[in-house]
């Protein structure tokens, strides 16, 4: 139970208590040397703040040793990492030490519950502390009042009344480390929404962000502990509805929830993580390829953000802050100099190390997620990438779960069919009332909010399809009625659907239609194989007689990328109607491409696959890029999906010990991306099996379609992600696929049981990320 605080009095005992347990010092030296600092234990760390810049600091151990020595950073600060937990350590600078300090482990229980007692305000820009003594940045956005919804006329009279908006209201954490706590900056789109939901969104900085203290890390225990201490600090807060808050955010605020919630926070009530990460390495490194596009400039845009404050510096709101007189932000920028090197660590393990790679891979640890959970994401994403779905078979920690797949871009994790139900998750689990009492005020305000969000030009009205669950009178009703649902939800060809107005706008994010299933994987879901064969082509059969096929590896043939202008100010964020790809054909001896007979049905495809292939190379290494594509009965091609492979990773994983803790199966080979497993590329033209695992699809390749494969060099078929460094480098390669009865080349996709679409093919181009061309055949090169 959390403890209330009453008067002053007590705060003071309070404070006083947490410092003994954190072991803070403040420690003055003689006059002559003028030294002063504070020290602090934290998690498995120590920091110092306030020493001279320059000045010579140690770490003591409790027997006296010395554990490490540095100079204070530029700003006076000092932060020693990987300190064994332990009482008694003290820091040393000049003639100065401190008492004893407590360095804590990562276990989640807190050091003392009285840390929650402290006040946040209920609006507006203030600090909350954690348990180590960091003061984060937040700032309290209330419920829209409905005479203020964007695009509500003043005044207008709405059935919601005016008292729904008044405290205590239902909560919900944003936690990021983009500037979300700027209380000047506007708010995400997906907090307005929630706002004129009538929820409060508390919109808090991660450690070493913007005016937030300490020094920043991608998801290091202390981040996610702080996570707790925000969720349990807001909480306890007399304007939060239930006494719990729910969590929400897209991507970097989605994944952060992953991170969170493993720990069990007790005044957790829900989260709703949307356009995430299954693990960092499928991301950073696709098939052991690293990804110099949007990952490596990820990277680098958080350790741009992680820099002090200042000129053209850190996150220009906080030096703004600081200027204008904000001394806790100021003093908060002492560790910043200390920011770990996330470009070092980038290229440090460019090889699976599970010390590393499992505590930054939510596949290793949602099963500890306890808590009623709203997952979505895109097979296409161009940022997070198409393995998300991988973590809808790992929650096994709560029973209330549904997850939600379609095709799209990062942002579609919100089309207007999944907000109806994110929309009744929230108020049934977080606000803890029917959907119904809402509506009518979350529905005038969306459009304006979506419009904007998505990029849709001024004559397009997003509108909502209805939805049964926001009729049901009472709470108890529609929370029987939402959890009757099936926990799995696939949405078809987005961008290719008719709104509910009757509009047929292709790009427009609407999905023509839906299915919906029981489990994760889909029931009954068979691995269909196609067998690569003379000719360039995908049979069911086994090729005949022995076949080489062969062509040039050069990852420079294509460009970079495959979308064309970006238009709207903001690529793909910005145009998400008008797309605007330059998805252009191989160069001729640049790639080999198979193509199946027509389909004599549909044939539904949910799930990952696999792309099996006896190569032969020039070089010691080689990278693979597979793409699946429909050619259709018009004659023009559709993207579906992409997989890598760098050759000299190809061995499989024999068990569980892998990023995935899984075995390997025909359809989700798993390599053990183990430095030690890997191995060169045979040089006397023999031929090795190498397998393509593919990002996740869900796709209906219609009556009268082919499949086709394509396999050259990465680069060409993503617009975000791209390969700079790929291998062999500074060359090309002669790559030869075999394919034989005794070396068979093949695909296998995860086929799920149904019937015909119930939509004709979609429009060309109309799929929301997944550009469509004029189909070009190549011929494929064979072996002398």
């Amino acid at each position: 139970m959390l403890h209330a605080m009453n008067g002053p009095r007590r705060l003071a005992a309070t404070m006083l208590s947490v410092c003994l347990v954190l072991g803070v010092v403040v420690v003055t030296g003689a006059p002559s040397s003028a030294s002063t600092f504070e020290a602090r234990g934290s998690v498995e760390q120590v920091y110092v703040t306030g020493l001279q810049p320059g000045a010579e600091v140690s770490l003591v151990t409790p027997g006296g040793d010395t554990l490490s020595s540095r100079p204070a950073n530029d700003l006076g600060g000092a932060l020693f990492r990987e300190v064994p937990p332990g009482e008694g350590y003290r820091v040393r600078s000049g003639d100065a030490e401190s008492p004893p300090l407590v360095v804590h482990d990562a276990s989640p229980a807190p050091w003392d519950p009285s840390i929650y007692d402290q006040q946040i305000r209920p609006t507006g820009y203030s600090y909350l502390t954690t348990r180590d003594g960091t003061k984060l940045a937040l700032t309290v956005h209330p419920p829209t009042s409905p005479a203020g919804l964007p695009g509500v006329p003043q005044g207008t009279q709405l059935p919601d009344g005016p008292t729904s908006y008044l405290p205590p209201y239902p909560t919900l954490i944003e936690y990021t480390g983009y500037g979300n706590a700027n209380p000047s900056g506007p708010q995400s789109a997906i907090a307005v929404l929630a706002n004129a939901m009538g929820f409060a969104v508390v919109s808090v900085n991660m450690r070493g962000t913007g005016c937030s203290g300490g020094a920043f890390d991608f998801f290091e225990p202390l981040q996610n502990l702080d996570g707790y201490d925000v969720i349990e600090t807001i909480a306890n807060q007399p304007w939060v509805l239930h006494n719990h808050v729910g969590m929400l955010g897209i991507s970097y605020g989605g994944i952060s929830q992953l991170f969170t919630a493993q720990l069990r926070p007790p005044s957790l009530a829900a989260i709703t993580p949307l356009s995430v990460i299954d693990a960092t390495a499928t991301t950073l490194y696709p098939g052991g390829i690293l990804n110099t596009g949007f990952a490596v400039e990820w990277a680098r845009g958080r350790q741009r953000d992680a820099l002090p404050a200042g000129p053209g510096r850190g996150q220009p709101w906080a030096w703004q802050r600081i200027q204008n007189g904000d001394t806790v932000c100021a003093a908060n920028q002492a560790l910043r100099p200390d920011a770990a090197d996330l470009m070092a660590k980038v290229e440090e393990n460019d090889h699976y190390v599970a010390s590393v790679a499992d505590a930054v891979s939510p596949v290793t640890f949602v099963h500890r997620i306890n808590v009623p959970t709203f997952l979505v994401c895109q097979w296409q994403d161009e940022q997070t990438g198409g393995h998300c779905p991988e973590l809808a078979s790992r929650f096994t920690g709560t029973d209330k779960k549904w997850f939600t797949f379609t095709n799209g871009p990062h942002i579609d994790a919100l089309i207007p069919q999944i907000y109806n139900r994110w929309y009744s998750f929230l108020q049934l689990y977080v606000a803890k009332k029917a959907p119904a009492e809402s509506q009518a005020v979350t529905k005038a305000a969306a459009p304006v909010i979506y419009q904007s969000a998505m990029g849709l030009p001024q004559t397009e009205v997003v509108t909502f399809p209805p939805d049964p669950i926001h009729l049901m009178p009472t709470y108890e009703m529609a929370l029987a009625a939402f959890e009757a649902q099936p926990q799995v939800r696939v949405l078809f060809d987005n961008g290719a659907g008719v709104s509910p107005t009757g509009q047929r706008t292709p790009g427009n994010p609407y999905a023509a239609f839906e299915r919906s299933f029981t489990s994760w994987p889909i029931p009954g879901t068979s691995a269909r194989t196609w067998y690569l064969g003379p000719n360039g082509s995908l049979s069911d059969t086994l090729p005949p007689t022995p076949g080489v096929d062969r062509y040039t590896s050069d990852a420079s043939a294509l460009p970079l990328t495959n979308h064309g202008p970006r238009t709207g100010g903001g690529g793909l964020w910005g145009n998400a109607t008008q797309w605007q790809w330059d998805w252009k054909q191989n160069p001729a001896g640049t790639a080999v491409s198979y193509v199946s007979a027509p389909l004599a049905a549909d044939t539904t495809v949910v799930g990952a696959g696999a792309v099996y292939l006896w190569v032969g190379s020039s070089t010691p290494d080689v990278d693979l890029q597979a793409t699946i594509s429909e050619v259709r009965p018009d004659g023009k091609e559709t993207f579906v999906q992409n997989g890598y492979m760098r050759a000299s990773v190809r061995k499989l994983s024999g068990d569980s010990s892998n990023m995935f803790k899984t075995p390997s199966t025909l359809l989700r080979p798993i390599p053990s991306y183990l430095e030690a497993d890997a191995e060169p590329m045979p040089q006397d033209g023999s031929f090795v099996q190498v397998a393509i695992p593919l990002y996740y699809q869900g796709h209906v390749y219609r009556t009268g379609s082919r499949i086709r494969v394509t396999l050259a060099a990465p680069n060409g078929a993503q617009p975000f992600w791209s390969f700079g460094r790929t291998q062999p480098q500074g060359t090309t390669s002669e790559v030869s696929i075999a394919s034989a009865p005794t070396q068979p080349s093949k695909l296998v996709l995860p086929v799920v049981p149904g019937g015909r679409a119930p939509t004709p093919l979609p429009a060309c181009p109309s799929l929301r990320s997944q550009p469509c061309r004029t189909y070009q055949p190549i011929t494929n090169l064979t072996a002398d």
